[in-house]
């Protein structure tokens, strides 16, 4: 199975996460998870879920070489990011969003 480097979805889908995002990367190796919750964004002015949702774009795009999947969902205020198992890059990432949006919470990592 061959997984794009960056694959970002920011759409409702109906098919349950476990079913799209990847646990494994195109070499067999295990991926690693984490999430982050960006509390009240759904409630927002369209312009700043637009602005917000293309720092966190930026930022996964910088991190491409680690960065398999990435979804956000509107209705849960929940980004889940798949991961290469690459040692502190977790961590980076989640600083790097948070920076360029202060609300955003690290809220679980596998």
């Amino acid at each position: 199975m061959t997984l794009p480097r960056l694959s970002v979805n920011f759409d409702a889908s109906a098919e349950p996460l476990h079913k799209r995002a990847p646990s494994h990367d195109e070499h067999g190796k295990p991926l690693c998870d984490f999430m982050m919750l960006i509390p009240g964004l759904r409630d927002k002015p369209k312009h700043i879920i637009d602005d917000t949702i293309q720092d966190i774009h930026i930022v996964l795009t910088h991190f491409s070489h680690a960065v398999v999947f990435a979804e956000f969902n509107m209705k849960l205020n929940l980004l889940w990011v798949s991961i290469r198992s690459i040692q502190g890059v977790r961590l980076e990432i989640a600083s790097a969003i948070q920076e360029q949006v202060p609300g955003a919470k690290l809220v679980s990592h596998i």
